[in-house]
């Protein structure tokens, strides 16, 4: 048989075999994938997946950064507007996580500031519903707004119950 002619069914082949670990053993197909990377053999390295993967991871760090930024302006709110002096402690320790576990994904991605901006108004609406619906603040009035800077680095350290 030509080789020529084989190495197509060859591919194909491959490509199958790749296909069934990426679907059989996530991280045996993920050691595989950065051995062929190191290696230099893009030749048979599985690319529909490798993409699939690389679309996941950057979508997985924009979920994360909108999820800490909702917790942290959840607890912001409570702190500025609940008058629950025994719960201060948590809502600031809290704060204090989020604005830390924020600061480091924006320090690994910092073109994730983009999303902070694009998003603001999105994420609040959301930490405006939570806190809304949680049964002890059904009396507490939150402004429809955010009523401080939307500067990032003002929300990362500014302790905006200090202003009010």
């Amino acid at each position: 048989m030509n080789p020529a002619i084989a190495k197509p069914n060859n591919q194909l082949n491959n490509q199958q075999e790749q296909n069934n670990l990426y679907e059989s053993d996530l991280n045996l197909w993920l050691e595989t994938t950065i051995d062929q990377l190191k290696a230099g053999d893009l030749h048979n390295l599985d690319i529909i997946n490798l993409i699939e993967e690389l679309e996941g991871l950057a979508g997985r760090d924009r979920r994360e950064l909108k999820s800490r930024l909702r917790t942290l302006l959840e607890h912001l709110l409570k702190r500025c507007y609940v008058d629950m002096p025994r719960e201060f402690n948590g809502w600031e320790r809290t704060i204090r996580e989020q604005r830390r576990q924020i600061r480091d994904i924006l320090k690994q991605s910092p073109s994730l500031k983009n999303i902070w901006l694009t998003n603001f108004d999105e994420v609040l609406e959301d930490a405006l519903d939570e806190v809304r619906q949680e049964a002890g603040y059904k009396s507490v009035t939150f402004p429809d707004t955010w009523q401080f800077s939307r500067d990032l680095e003002v929300i990362l350290n500014t302790d905006f119950w200090d202003e009010n």
